[in-house]
């Protein structure tokens, strides 16, 4: 690729998928997850990238996602989700913490994807609980989870604590400077890639393969 082109390709419109699994409304899951989000498109800017985000909260497809758990099939309102994300330049995936771990919910959404389906994909990591304690649940279970299916999330996951909401917040290690760092960390390794190939949310070929619908799958089914 020529100078020309690669500077062509770093200030082309890049998108990101946000997933919030926050149960309560309003959550600080997705408190979290909109200033991650705010942090990295500030990061883009200031390298000329243009930016667009697109924010799912995963309790409005909790029985979506529960049905494709126990038929395979995802109805289309939870396709479209599953799109975006998988088609997107990287996505931001924050989860509260329950029982030292993720949640159910952030499990069951990545249960329902692809397993290939996130390869090579930048990853900004996020998790929130009501104590520091559980904050190394970051690298000993979601950061093996996206490992595994051959993500790429950033070295720095930012966790934020209930104290880190108020007036007591951390001193040392603010979460603004935290979800800095983080964010800083995507963009850039969102501006090395080359945009990701815009793809049609509703084609059958990004869930079945090329050439194929769903149509094939139920004829097959059907003993055609």
């Amino acid at each position: 690729m020529t100078s020309g082109a690669q500077a062509g390709a770093s200030r082309a419109a890049r998108r990101i998928a946000v997933i919030s699994a926050g149960l309560s409304n309003p959550s600080s899951t997705r408190m979290l997850a909109d200033r991650l989000a705010a942090a990295t498109a500030k990061q883009l800017s200031e390298r000329g990238i243009e930016i667009e985000t697109d924010v799912f909260e995963l309790r409005d497809y909790a029985h979506d996602i529960t049905n494709n758990l126990l038929t395979g099939f995802a109805p289309p309102a939870l396709e479209s989700v599953i799109n975006a994300v998988v088609s997107a330049d990287a996505v931001i995936a924050v989860t509260p913490i329950f029982s030292t771990s993720y949640s159910g919910l952030f499990k069951s959404f990545i249960d329902v994807l692809d397993p290939d389906a996130l390869t090579g994909k930048p990853v900004l990591i996020g998790a929130n609980a009501g104590t520091a304690r559980h904050s190394l649940a970051i690298d000993y279970a979601i950061r093996p989870l996206f490992t595994y299916l051959h993500a790429e999330p950033v070295s720095t996951g930012v966790f934020a604590a209930s104290s880190d909401w108020g007036a007591s917040a951390d001193s040392v290690a603010p979460l603004g400077e935290r979800i800095d760092r983080g964010a800083r960390e995507l963009a850039e390794a969102i501006a090395r890639r080359e945009p990701a190939t815009d793809s049609d949310p509703f084609d059958p070929a990004n869930y079945l393969g090329e050439g194929r619908s769903f149509g094939h799958l139920l004829g097959g089914l059907a003993g055609e």
